[in-house]
């Protein structure tokens, strides 16, 4: 809001009159907030002169027009699905379909064969029986392997964790000297001295 008394804008679009314009620029001259107002003034005019001219688009397209409105078989499709009912009447529907379809498509009965009764002719070598004692001599081997194969398994890992114990241990008795050294120095030397600061 200016304190002119007249409008700052005709001013700048110049509908004023020569006497009405000499009174508004005499208080643009003693009034600041008038002055900040005419100088955004002239900073939009600039800006907006500064912008190319385009061609004014001969007809808008609004979405309620034709162009934009689904087609009548997506309409119909939407509106189908839309409902819990026809959605279920659709799924029955198809599940009827797929019933029909594997009805008619699926082969025709295999009439059975009959087979005809050859006698066998028995032979004189049974099957030979096996004992409790050959059973179970033969779970314990299999058991014997199995626990042969872990105790292997476990013997191999408990030797890598140990290998990676001892090159832990290793470097461990590294840095200990290593602290023991910087001891001995710090306690021969003194501490370090700080650097002097350069003067700025």
């Amino acid at each position: 809001m200016s304190c002119s008394p007249f409008d700052l804008k005709d001013y700048f679009f110049e509908e004023l009159d020569g006497a009405e314009r000499k009174q508004v620029e005499a208080h643009v001259t003693g009034c600041r907030t008038c002055r900040e107002e005419l100088s955004r003034l002239r900073l939009t005019g600039t800006t907006l002169l500064s912008l190319r001219e385009e061609e004014i688009p001969r007809r808008i397209a609004f979405v309620s027009d034709p162009v934009f409105e689904p087609s009548a078989w997506r309409r119909w499709w939407s509106g189908f699905w839309n409902t819990p009912a026809r959605l279920g009447f659709g799924s029955a529907a198809l599940v009827s379909a797929a019933l029909v379809v594997f009805a008619l498509a699926r082969p025709a009965p295999v009439q059975p064969v009959r087979l005809v009764q050859v006698p066998t002719v028995q032979t004189a070598q049974a099957a030979p029986e096996v004992s409790e004692a050959a059973i179970q001599a033969r779970i314990d081997q299999a058991a014997d392997r199995a626990v042969a194969a872990r105790t292997r398994q476990l013997k191999d890992e408990v030797a890598a964790e140990r290998q990676r114990l001892l090159m832990v241990a290793a470097e461990l008795e590294v840095d200990n000297r290593r602290q023991h050294a910087l001891f001995m120095s710090a306690a021969e030397y003194g501490p370090p001295r700080q650097p002097a600061l350069e003067a700025k």
